[in-house]
């Protein structure tokens, strides 16, 4: 598996954790050296890894996360940091998020979560089995 397959791949894993409200499978996915932080909507800036990982106990405590979903994963690797923006959808809107991922050893960490709305309606999701678009 290349880079760009490897963050594409923590990048999923990521979000079925997320879909899961799998606490377990979150906490193993967050770096557990160096700075994380997280962003929810609406939320004030999360800056230690206790206070990510407490907050999405609270998420995954507070309800149903199974209809939540992602699309439109675009990968910018920068040496042993990549990028994934991304779109999520949620029952009531479509939000954009960025996924910052750091080199940890072979596997791939996140760092910080941000999700926030977006001013303009996002590009529809594409349909199932269709090709994404790679970006240049």
């Amino acid at each position: 598996m290349n880079d760009r397959e490897a963050v594409l791949f923590a990048n999923e894993a990521f979000y079925s954790a997320f879909v899961r409200a799998d606490l377990q499978a979150m906490d193993a996915l967050w770096a557990r050296e160096g700075p994380v932080t997280c962003i929810h909507p609406g939320w004030d800036a999360l800056t230690t890894r206790r206070a990510v990982i407490a907050s999405w106990r609270d998420i995954f405590s507070g309800g149903d996360t199974s209809s939540i979903g992602f699309y439109g994963a675009q990968p910018h690797l920068l040496g042993d940091i990549a990028l994934v923006i991304c779109y999520e959808k949620l029952p009531s809107a479509v939000l954009i998020a960025t996924n910052v991922f750091r080199r940890d050893g072979r596997s791939w960490r996140i760092v910080h979560h941000q999700a926030g709305r977006l001013n303009a309606p996002p590009p529809e999701e594409p349909a199932p089995g269709a090709a994404a678009p790679r970006p240049n």
